[in-house]
């Protein structure tokens, strides 16, 4: 059972005061797009008040656009010229926007912005091409919020296309209950000194079949969650901290779940059942992973060790349920987190998961969540 927290008091005390705590610059500092509904969701003054945890918590912690009236957006032009522009601090996406062939957008060089959905809120990219094929490209971006989105991807092809979203540069992310189906290359990737940041309450599946006879070689590219380009990007050493907490890796993810390099990555209290797995976490080079209180159910090589090239690989209090292949670590201590958190005991893991407001866009908005 999921304990009220002291951020849910708080958000409670936010909703009441919505209306009255606004400060008159912040409803100046974005506007609904033209020909968009003006009525952003309140609950954007609530989540606010919630704190981050986990990696996004460091460096001066993650908060956003803060209390900033949203900007609603129901098109993907008026999403675009939202999240492009840096004097838009808040973004409330309503219903399903289409992402035409090539119209991948890309957020760079900005600082303090939340995007968030209502219930139901979609985006959707059918390209399966190399260069016209992605969702979101974020760059160079600090201090930003993700939340309540669903992703929807065309499909695995190994084209080496683009992610359904891929963080690159940036520091203190948080990705809060987003669904992540069906990326072309992968879900969700981070790389290029990326640092701080925390996935939590995230789902992430494959509901598509692989596309075969890529030129890239694979399949079956159903890859979810690449941490690190590559063993030459040496420049990310010292980076590449993340939190998962509480997320759910489903039907239809074959691996990377995630594939770490360089990065001290925490592993905390999440799901993994997808059936057709041939490898979940994946400890690449010089990873520093530390695998905490979650839950294998009927899948392949739960930790993968790869080519032995880790830092350190720790297996802490985990449930392994009909798993075949590899469950341990390297018998290396992993590193101590620098954050407070309380592990969820692993026997409550997939209720927690899978249940109403678990994993995934199962938020009515921009409302507080913590684990």
């Amino acid at each position: 059972m999921k304990k009220i927290s002291f951020f849910s008091i708080l958000c409670s005390l936010a909703i009441a005061c919505a209306s009255g705590c606004q400060k008159s610059t912040e409803s100046k500092a974005s506007t609904a797009t033209a020909n968009e509904p003006a009525s952003p969701d309140i609950s954007v003054q609530a989540a606010a008040a919630c704190g981050v945890q986990g990696w996004a918590a460091q460096n001066g912690g993650t908060t956003g656009g803060g209390t900033a009236t949203a900007t609603v957006v129901t098109t993907y032009a008026a999403l675009k010229s939202a999240m492009q522009n840096s004097s838009v601090k808040v973004i409330q996406v309503n219903g399903t926007i289409t992402i035409p062939s090539g119209g991948r957008i890309t957020m760079q060089d900005q600082t303090g912005k939340t995007i968030f959905g209502l219930s139901g809120a979609k985006l959707v990219s059918t390209d399966q091409t190399k260069d016209n094929s992605g969702i979101f490209y974020i760059k160079r971006c600090n201090n930003l919020i993700l939340r309540n989105l669903i992703f929807d991807g065309p499909g695995a092809y190994d084209v080496d296309g683009w992610d359904n979203c891929t963080l690159d540069a940036c520091n203190n992310v948080w990705v809060d209950h987003c669904e992540f189906r069906d990326g072309l290359d992968g879900n969700f990737d981070i790389k290029n000194t990326s640092n701080y940041i925390t996935v939590s309450w995230c789902k992430f599946t494959y509901l598509k079949a692989p596309r075969a006879g890529g030129p890239g070689g694979s399949d079956d590219h159903r890859f979810s969650n690449l941490i690190g380009s590559s063993d030459g990007a040496t420049a990310d050493r010292g980076t590449l901290n993340i939190t998962f907490a509480r997320c759910w890796w489903a039907s239809g993810c074959k691996a990377r779940m995630p594939r770490v390099r360089f990065g001290k990555v925490h592993v905390l209290n999440n799901y993994f059942n997808s059936s057709v797995s041939s490898s979940c976490v994946q400890a690449g080079f010089e990873a520093n992973l530390l695998i905490e209180s979650n839950v294998f159910e009927g899948v392949k090589n739960p930790i993968d060790l790869m080519d032995n090239k880790s830092t350190a690989v720790q297996s802490k209090n985990n449930v392994f349920t009909s798993v075949t292949g590899t469950t341990a670590g390297n018998g290396i201590t992993a590193f101590t987190p620098p954050y407070s958190y309380s592990a969820l005991a692993a026997s409550s893991v997939k209720s927690s998961v899978t249940g109403s407001g678990g994993a995934g866009a199962t938020l009515s908005g921009n409302t507080c969540t913590t684990f």
